[in-house]
């Protein structure tokens, strides 16, 4: 249990996140920087780590995956350019950090997770913080969530071979996709707007992110 000094310094710690990692970085979506400043990344991550809470690096979760550094966790959300009423589909949920991030910025979120460890504790810590509008589930994000379909924003936290066919399809006209594209060595992260015209695809910056396993990823770890 955080004390009222472990609390201030947690504060303190993510104001210097968000000016040096973030602001620096070109993140200027306030809604982004306000979230961000906000939500306590230290209870998503093992106690072990938590002195590197809003370090400026990804950190092990268990299970082989990572809670994302928090720069790439504010660029693909400012990516998904979210108003506030959207619905949103996340391709791994891993700490939950990022569905919580989410969950501040839009309507409701809908978050698959393969590993059942890592929902379970994802789905426990989300509702010790009442974050009430997060749907955890566990199956194969590649395949979406054709049930809740059409998303607004889906954002994919792992690598992918390609664009899921899949995933386009579950996005509404005007929505957005964010996705890391590539193999084990060399990634990009692209934002993918759908159009009544077909997708338009714009490059973002280098990335390394975990692969994403399941019929529309990588077949094997």
């Amino acid at each position: 249990m955080d004390t009222s000094q472990n609390i201030e310094i947690y504060a303190a710690q993510r104001f210097q996140m968000v000016q040096y990692q973030l602001v620096s970085r070109g993140i200027q979506d306030e809604r982004v920087l306000k979230v961000m400043s906000e939500v306590p990344r230290h209870l998503f991550v093992p106690e072990s780590y938590r002195h590197a809470a809003y370090d400026d690096c990804p950190l092990p979760i268990g299970e082989g995956q990572t809670i994302s550094q928090p720069y790439m966790v504010a660029i693909m959300t400012q990516c998904l350019e979210l108003k506030g009423k959207e619905k949103v589909l996340e391709i791994g949920t891993g700490s939950g950090y990022q569905a919580a991030i989410l969950s501040k910025l839009a309507s409701h979120i809908y978050t698959i997770e393969r590993h059942v460890t890592l929902a379970s504790r994802a789905k426990t810590i989300l509702k010790q913080m009442e974050y009430d509008n997060i749907d955890v589930i566990v199956g194969d994000g590649s395949l979406g969530l054709t049930e809740k379909a059409p998303f607004h924003g889906i954002i994919v936290t792992a690598c992918a071979p390609h664009v899921p066919e899949c995933l386009l399809d579950q996005l509404e006209i005007g929505g957005r996709l964010v996705i890391p594209i590539g193999d084990p060595y060399n990634q990009v992260l692209y934002q993918v707007l759908k159009t009544k015209n077909g997708v338009e695809s714009r490059a973002i910056l280098e990335c390394a992110f975990v692969p994403l396993i399941g019929e529309e990823g990588w077949k094997t770890e």
